[in-house]
């Protein structure tokens, strides 16, 4: 039974940082991209963050230089670095593994409010 499940989130004050963890199960880890997605209520799921395989990453102009995300292949788990955190930041995190067939995380609410 493959499982993705997302820690770390919470509130969060503007200018501070949160890690983020998404801990895999079920599935050969090393092998998958992962991705970060987040999603606001009512607007569509957007791409944050992206890892491969091989350790290449990619990030969505509206966090890069703010956000980083890595993995630990032996701890089957990938992490996204949030620093600097805006408002505009906040929303349901998710993460996806993708290979062969794709799995998606149930998701944690980040909230940035002062």
């Amino acid at each position: 039974q493959v499982q993705l499940v997302e820690s770390g989130g919470g509130l969060v004050q503007p200018g501070g940082s949160l890690r983020l963890s998404c801990a895999a199960s079920g599935i050969a880890f090393s092998l998958y991209t992962m991705r970060w997605y987040r999603q606001v209520p009512g607007k569509q799921r957007e791409l944050a963050a992206s890892i491969t395989s091989g350790g290449i990453t990619n990030y969505a102009d509206s966090v890069k230089g703010r956000f980083t995300i890595s993995r630990d292949n032996a701890k089957n788990t990938v992490y996204l670095q949030m620093n600097s955190l805006k408002p505009e930041d906040t929303a349901v995190y998710y993460c996806k593994s993708e290979w062969k067939t794709s799995y998606w995380g149930q998701g944690t609410q980040v909230t940035v409010s002062s």
